[in-house]
């Protein structure tokens, strides 16, 4: 069973994430080490590795590897990195971002979620992460400071204003915008000045961000 997982693994990075340009060696060392498998729900463990998008509690899914990847190279996340995740889902993203040196605050709306993937990531090992059950969109919510990296993974209409803020001069945020059924992942980059420019990553098509249809935008 172990030689199929690592087999099925191999084939994950070298058929599916290679082939999307996904060439960076950090990244796909990421990839090799963080078990995948072990994040997904047990029934579809053994479909960890395919190119799919698998369901989650609450309506969520786990990002198909390829887009994962091209996510993680995109954000080019260095040691000591500071990142916000919004979105925390099983943990697989946030366990990524700290294996690539990440200091990993992941903000979870359900419960259900944030504590599973909170026991996952300890049991594991990813010590770097904190995970926080709190509504990422509420007034109340306050981060407390700018990231290096943020990173939403579920989708939205547009860009919220003032997820902007949580970016610090240098920083890159990762989003998903636009309606379904034709989405588009970008990663902002903003300047040691405070301008911004967009790079457009690839289509998808993931599940709202709560709350998000009706907040205000950035107009780029």
């Amino acid at each position: 069973m172990a030689l199929d997982i690592e087999q099925a693994r191999f084939n994950m990075i070298e058929q599916q994430v290679r082939t999307w340009d996904v060439l960076d060696a950090r990244v796909l060392d990421v990839l090799k080490a963080v078990p995948r498998e072990d994040f997904a729900p047990s029934r579809y463990r053994r479909m960890a590795f395919a190119d799919l998008r698998l369901p989650l509690a609450m309506g969520q899914v786990m990002m198909k590897p390829v887009e994962e990847g091209r996510m993680l190279q995109a954000l080019a996340v260095e040691p000591d990195h500071s990142v916000l995740e919004i979105g925390t889902g099983s943990g697989f993203t946030a366990a990524c971002l700290s294996a690539l040196g990440g200091q990993v605050l992941s903000v979870e709306l359900y419960p259900e979620l944030s504590d599973t993937a909170a026991a996952r990531l300890d049991r594991l090992g990813y010590e770097a992460v904190e995970v926080r059950q709190a509504d990422a969109l509420d007034d109340d919510f306050r981060p407390g400071r700018a990231f290096d990296r943020v990173v939403v993974t579920a989708s939205v209409p547009d860009i919220p204003a003032f997820m902007l803020d949580w970016v610090a001069p240098g920083g890159r945020l990762f989003a998903v915008r636009g309606h379904s059924p034709a989405m588009e992942a970008v990663c902002l980059h903003r300047t040691a000045d405070g301008d911004w420019t967009t790079d457009s990553l690839f289509e998808t098509d993931l599940p709202r961000l709560v709350g998000a249809e009706d907040l205000p935008v950035f107009d780029f």
